[in-house]
Order: C-alpha cells, then structure tokens, then sequence
C-alpha cells in the first residue's frame, strides 16, 4: 500500500514536489516497519497461523518428500563423484615417459629389460624380482560392466593421424567419450582411437528363438549376486608384464597393421586390419588392462553347396575360393558357427545362424567319414568331402571337432545332432589315432592316410586334452576326462624334451624304443615355434576343472621359457626358427596376433584361482579364445 503526504508551499500556489514513502501492508497495518529479525519471525508465524489445517498438512508433507529426495540423490550421486576425483588423481600416477599400457602404480612390476645396442644378439632375459601386489588391489570376479580394479587404468595414447587415412577428430572427444567393445562379435566401436576401452556383455543370454520372440526378458547370467574376487598373484602379474612388454612393440612399431615384427622393428600385414588390436581386446579386459562386420561375411555362403567360400573380401562384399582349388577346409566352414549363432542371438536376425547351421547339417549327412573322423578338405561347389582317407585333428580339420561340443554347450546342451557327431568323432580318435610312444609310454594323437597311421602331432592338437576336459565337467563320461589328462601329459613333454623348454610346431613320437632316443623326435623342418596357444589352453582347463597345481607349474614354466628365448628387449616377442638350439634360437621377427589374443589370455587365466574370472559355466571361448555366453532358456 503506498502512503503519500504532500507540502504545500505558502507563497506560490504551485507544487515543487512529491515525497513518497513506501509500506508494506503488514507494516501499515502494524503501525510501521523495522527490518527487525523479531519483527519477520513474529510476521512469518501469523501468516503461518492464518493457513487452515490441510494447507499446513500439505506443506509439510511436501518439505518431508524434498528432504527425502535429497537424501537418497547425496546416496547416488556420492560415488560417481568420488570415481571421477580417483580418477583424475590416478590420471598424474600415470608414468609420461613410456607410451602404451601403464598401470597407476607402475612401481609394481619390474622394468623391462633395456634394449642391448645391437638387437640382434638376442640377449637372454635377465631374472627380475618378485613383483609385490599392492594390498587392496583386485581382479574382476565376472565378465561384468564395472571395471575390474580399482587401481588399473589403460592409458592408449597414440598420434591418430598416424594409424588411420582420414582426419579424426579425437582429441576434443577424448575426455567425454568411450569405446564401448562388446564381447564376441557384437561390434567393435571404434578400433583405433579409443581410451579408456570398456568391455560389456550383452544384457541378455537367451537363445535367438527366445530373444526374436520376447525381446524384452531380463539377463539370465548377471543376475546373480558379486562375490568377493580374489587377488591377483605374482604369476598372473608376470603375464600382465608380458602383456605390456608385448603391447609396447606393437604399439610403438606396427600400431594398427596386423602383426608386429619385434626385431627389424615393422610390422606386416595379412587383411590390413588391424588383427593384433582387435585380438588382443578382451584378454586387455581380463588381464584388468580397461582399454558389424556380420553383414559383409555374408557373400561367404553364396555357393551352390552353401558351404562357404574360404575368402572373403570384406570391402568389396564379395567371396571367393583359394585361386589354386575351388575347395575350403572343414575346419575354416565348421568353426564360424559360435559367432554366427552369437550374432544372430545379438541382432535378432536369424540368418546368421541358419546360414551356419545348414552347413553343420549338411557335413553331419555326408558320407566320407571314418567313425566319426572327417576328412580336411570340402568343395564348395558339389558340398562333398575331397582329399578321402586322410585323417587328421591337426591343420585344417581341429576346429570342427571343437567346434561340435562348444555349440552343443553353447546352445544349453538341447542340439544332441552335435554331441552325436563329437562323441562319435572321440571314438573314432581312440580306435584310429591313439598311440603311445617309447620309452615314457606318452599318448599321442598320430595321423592317419589311407590306412597308413603316422606317429606326426601337430601343436595344434594340442586344444584336444582342454576340449575333452570341457565335455567331462558338463556330464560326458569320465574317460574324456582320463584321456585328457593322458594328452596333456604328452602336450607338456613336447615343451620338456626340447632343448630350450619350448615345442616346435609338429613332432614325430617314437613307437619303438631306441637307446639314447627319446620320445619326441623333431624334424628340421618342423622345429619353429610360434608363441601357440593350445598347450596352455589345455593346461587352464585343467587346473580349472581338477585344482591340481602342477598344470599352474607346467604353465609357469612354458612363460618362463617365453621370456627366455623369444622376448625382444625394445618390445614384443618373436616366434623363432630352431627350439633346439637355446645359444641361438633364430629368431623369425613375427608376433603373430594370437599371442595377445589368446596364449597371455590363457596364461593369465591359468594362473588365477578365480573360478569366476570366466565362469565356463557361463562362457564359452571361441577358437580364436574370445568368451561368448552360454544360452539359458527362459
């Protein structure tokens, strides 16, 4: 309310001016205003007063919901908050000087050792000390979202103009955005450029079927409780220091090409895309190292067979077979099946499975087969086994017998068209390709041509002993699991018997007993090694499967003889031309991109005590040892 009060002057009739004073109504009505504390509260209170009892009811009600709603945001919000302070504290332990993988607490692990001045002496590695894990630190106890330590950080820092044709934009966006990598062949999002890389299952592990129906079910395999993850241990800190030792060569050498070449410091390329990054991924994830094609594979299946062709030009979408036969291997057409059917489960789409499937159904009809033993090659215009009687789980038919258990497992155990064909194909290895060697009595897996058996195992054979291992825990007879044991005593001595701790590529196994022979012989042309997983594959199913540490042992060893003979002082590891000759293993200056992807992923698997860190109740590894989830059914 305004209040005026105007001086008229006495003289001239005329107004100079107006005095104006302004009043509240509560001051007017009070007889004046003081701006006294006493004053507002008594004014607050009588407006308070004059409210009716809803009214009040209702306020206070409102203040109670606020004060609620406030509390539980403090809740939620005080953890992000505090991550990202760990974080950017964690960023300044990062060491500057050494580009690739860091940890926070470098000091952990041993500092490679210095490259000579000459590379090519090839220096044996000198011991190191025991590294010493922290206290607090943890490993991850499933393949979930949340990172896997706390303390562990990936750190990719990379000139991308480098690694890439086109102009990239990355360093505006490389504080706000993330790679997201999903498991198994969902999609790679951005395969350079990326930090900070986190992988992420797939929030559903139904079949296809089931997901192409009823979409929206909820997870079947993170549903369950965490449980408290167990520490990382020195061996399993010697792998990561492997690991980075290896990811240094490639990244500071042959960054985004397929294979490093530690010693002449380059890189080769075999598809020009980068394999080495892509393989070795998930083993960063597992290791705690947090760092759609589908379509264009399709043009494979386009034959008259429908089995597929054995290459496939991703760019141009056009398939085609080898220029010297118009024939594939069984095992290139019988091991896509584990991604293909994971594809179709993450995309709703079914082609990718029926493609595949048909192919598996077609092989199980054809005749050519030896109890159960399929022939290496298939043409891909009449779909018919080539190249019969010769019999091999080596190169160019291993995968297939792999392969028939993993889908059978992959699929909930329902396709038993597949374990038909795997427990057939296990009897006929028993009745046609197993015999023992002089004088240890070593059982191996021998070949067979046209009638005529040959003591020859290829290293790849190797993947047999875990593969036999995987079909015992989930219910087959318990003579898988004592050949298993048989074999991966043999698959060790192929290490043991060699002069620098280390198998070559094939060996021959002598049947007759010779004094001063032992039972592994080996070939000038066979004694190459290439840093292959299949050995250590088997040894972590084994220790998995029966706790006994001497498969941990056998392992520890086998890396320590990695470290020996093929560790490239500036980065990397080489596979080497002579395991017989420790003074000089000549060194073949190749990585090849499995030894990322699956021989540091293994090892490291192997030495952990977790029988979470890849539940293989849940996951199922691909050839290529990339974890893919085992289907529940709703």
């Amino acid at each position: 309310m305004y209040a005026a009060a105007a001086a008229v002057a006495a003289s001239p009739p005329r107004r100079d001016f107006i005095s104006v004073t302004l009043s509240s109504e509560e001051a007017v009505c009070a007889g004046g205003y003081n701006n006294s504390k006493a004053w507002r509260r008594r004014s607050c209170w009588r407006k308070w007063k004059q409210l009716s009892r809803l009214q009040r009811s209702i306020i206070l009600v409102l203040i109670a919901f606020l004060m609620v709603c406030g509390v539980i945001s403090y809740t939620a919000m005080g953890e992000p908050w505090k991550s990202l302070t760990n974080r950017s504290s964690d960023e300044h332990k990062i060491e500057p000087d050494t580009p690739g993988l860091k940890l926070a607490n470098p000091a952990v692990l041993p500092a490679p050792q210095k490259a000579d001045a000459n590379a090519g002496d090839y220096p044996e590695l000198s011991p190191q000390k025991k590294p010493k894990w922290p206290h607090g630190w943890r490993n991850p106890s499933n393949l979930q979202i949340k990172p896997p330590w706390r303390d562990v950080k990936l750190q990719i820092r990379h000139d991308v103009s480098k690694a890439v044709k086109e102009p990239v934009q990355a360093d505006k966006q490389e504080k706000t955005e993330k790679s997201v990598i999903r498991v198994g062949m969902e999609y790679y999002s951005s395969v350079i450029g990326w930090r900070g890389a986190v992988i992420e299952p797939d929030q559903s592990s139904e079949p296809p079927s089931s997901k192409l129906k009823e979409s929206e079910k909820p997870s079947s395999v993170e549903g369950e409780s965490q449980k408290e993850p167990v520490p990382i241990n020195e061996r399993q800190m010697t792998v990561i220091e492997a690991f980075r030792h290896a990811w240094k060569g490639y990244k500071d050498f042959a960054w985004g090409h397929d294979e490093l070449k530690p010693l002449s410091k380059s890189y080769s390329e075999w598809f020009g895309l980068g394999l080495t990054l892509i393989d070795a991924l998930d083993t960063m994830w597992i290791l705690g190292l947090k760092e759609d094609i589908g379509n264009r594979l399709m043009p494979a299946f386009k034959t008259p067979s429908k089995v597929p062709y054995s290459d496939v030009n991703i760019g141009r979408g056009t398939a085609h077979p080898p220029r010297w036969t118009s024939d594939s291997t069984v095992a290139e057409v019988t091991s896509i099946q584990l991604e293909f059917r994971e594809l179709s489960r993450l995309t709703g789409d079914d082609k990718y499975q029926k493609a595949v499937d048909e192919v598996m159904k077609h092989v199980h009809t054809l005749s050519g087969k030896n109890d159960g033993l399929v022939p290496m090659f298939i043409n891909t215009n009449s779909g018919q086994f080539t190249h019969l009687g010769v019999y091999t789980l080596g190169a160019r038919a291993d995968s297939y017998y792999e392969y028939l258990l993993k889908q059978w497992i992959q699929g909930g155990k329902t396709e038993n068209e597949l374990l038909e064909d795997y427990v057939r194909a296990i009897e006929g290895v028993k009745k046609h390709l197993l015999q023992r060697s002089q004088p240890k009595k070593l059982t191996f897996v021998g070949e067979l041509a046209h009638g005529h058996f040959s003591a020859k195992m290829d290293h790849l054979v190797c993947f047999l002993p875990g593969t036999l291992a995987l079909g015992a825990h989930n219910g087959l007879t318990a003579d898988h699991m004592k050949l298993a044991e048989a074999l991966i005593e043999t698959c060790y001595q192929m290490y043991a018997q060699v002069e620098t701790g280390l198998s070559p590529e094939i060996v021959h196994f002598n049947l007759h007993a010779q004094k001063g022979h032992r039972d592994v012989e080996i070939k000038p042309a066979d004694r190459h090694n290439l840093l292959r997983p299949e050995t250590v594959e088997s040894l972590f199913y084994m220790y998995r499967f029966t706790g006994n540490k001497k498969y941990q042992d056998w392992g520890w060893e086998i890396l320590q003889n990695f470290n020996k003979y093929t560790r490239v002082p500036t980065g990397g590891y080489t596979s080497i031309n002579n395991v017989q000759n420790p003074s000089n293993p000549e060194p073949r200056d190749k990585m090849e991109s499995f030894f990322l992807g699956e021989t540091l992923k293994y090892m490291f698997l192997l030495f952990s005590d977790d029988v979470d860190l890849i539940n293989l109740d849940k996951y199922v590894f691909n050839t290529e040892a990339h974890p893919l989830p085992i289907w529940v059914p709703a």
